[in-house]
């Protein structure tokens, strides 16, 4: 079964949707097969993906009508006489292995009857499938396609939807900026986790949704890292103000937030860490895309992979923006290549 990887941050703007584009391609670049899933209603992903052009976007929605996450979970959430079968999955251009399950703005009507249901715990019989469902889903869609991993890219909210692919994800990593917002999200994270955890702990040992239709699984989600982004280089390093608000988030990481991970046993083995080369829990620091960022999304292709053709520049710009190219490349190598060192070690130690 394929390894599901969440990015999750409850603050907005931190590049969620970027960070699961990029290093999804990164992985699969690399030979394995990866599902993208676009669990998010603003549906970003699914523009990155299918393009921006809302014509483009209406198209794919009217020719496909139920190809997508939220069309896909109607028999269980909409009580519908069939059972929830795999989504029909968009392979993302230019990037064999790599496949998307399209989000849907009308993902955000489930969010209510979730959160019924999971309140409850499965005592109302009609909703005791629905803390499964989203979990088999994926799980389904990936098999069908021979998928390694899953990335979920979710939206900014602490609503049911989020804590239900949060608690039956295997791996999480949560994306961070160098702001006081952000350092505000690690502190609530140490709040509310917890709680999650402990409502995913009661509702795996439930019999009535371990009997369900879609047995909601008993899994411990672990601890990959942050990722650091959105900020100004100087001299090949962040700016000083910048990284006055990085050594505050890492030291809120390593001091807060993995202590309180490690009580509820989210944490992998501080081995693992070590080994994947990580310092205070940081997957990566990736600085700014700048002009990169509007011709990957014109394009469709991640920064990294932008051919010369695509860069519409020339002369010494045009050498300087490939360097730059170049150089996110071995930022997200690196950064793919810590995220599997640690699922590694992770199944090593069973």
């Amino acid at each position: 079964m394929a390894y599901k990887i969440s990015l999750f941050n409850h603050k907005g703007g931190v590049s969620k949707t970027t960070t699961a584009f990029n290093l999804s391609w990164m992985i699969a670049t690399m030979g394995s097969r990866v599902v993208l899933v676009d669990a998010d209603p603003q549906c970003n992903l699914t523009g990155m993906v299918l393009g921006y052009r809302g014509d483009s976007l209406e198209e794919f929605y009217r020719k496909h009508p139920e190809k997508n996450i939220k069309d896909a979970l109607a028999p269980a959430f909409e009580s519908r006489p069939r059972p929830i079968e795999p989504v029909e999955c968009v392979p993302v251009r230019g990037c064999d292995g790599l496949f998307l399950i399209p989000g849907h703005l009308r993902l955000a009507e489930y969010e209510v009857t979730l959160g019924i249901a999971q309140e409850l715990s499965g005592s109302i019989q009609t909703l005791h499938n629905l803390p499964g469902a989203i979990s088999h889903l994926i799980n389904i869609t990936a098999e069908q396609v021979g998928a390694d991993y899953v990335v979920i890219d979710m939206n900014p909210s602490l609503g049911s939807i989020n804590q239900n692919l949060l608690m039956t994800s295997d791996f999480f990593i949560v994306p961070t900026n160098p702001d006081y917002f952000s350092l505000m999200a690690i502190d609530s994270l140490m709040n509310f986790l917890p709680k999650w955890r402990s409502w995913a702990e009661k509702a795996a040992s439930l019999p009535v949704l371990r009997q369900a239709e879609y047995p909601f699984p008993a899994v411990v989600p672990k601890f990959l890292g942050t990722v650091m982004q959105k900020y100004r280089p100087r001299g090949g390093s962040p700016a000083r103000a910048f990284q006055e608000w990085i050594d505050r988030i890492n030291e809120a990481v390593c001091n807060g937030l993995a202590a309180t991970l490690r009580r509820e046993g989210m944490l992998l083995d501080s081995h693992a860490y070590e080994e994947a080369g990580l310092e205070s829990y940081c997957l990566a620091q990736i600085p700014d895309f700048n002009s990169l960022i509007a011709i990957s999304q014109q394009t469709q292709t991640p920064v990294f992979a932008l051919t010369e053709k695509e860069i519409p520049q020339t002369g010494t710009v045009l050498e300087t923006t490939l360097r730059s190219r170049d150089h996110f490349r071995q930022m997200f190598s690196n950064l793919a290549d810590k995220v599997l060192k640690l699922i590694k070690y992770q199944e090593r130690a069973g």
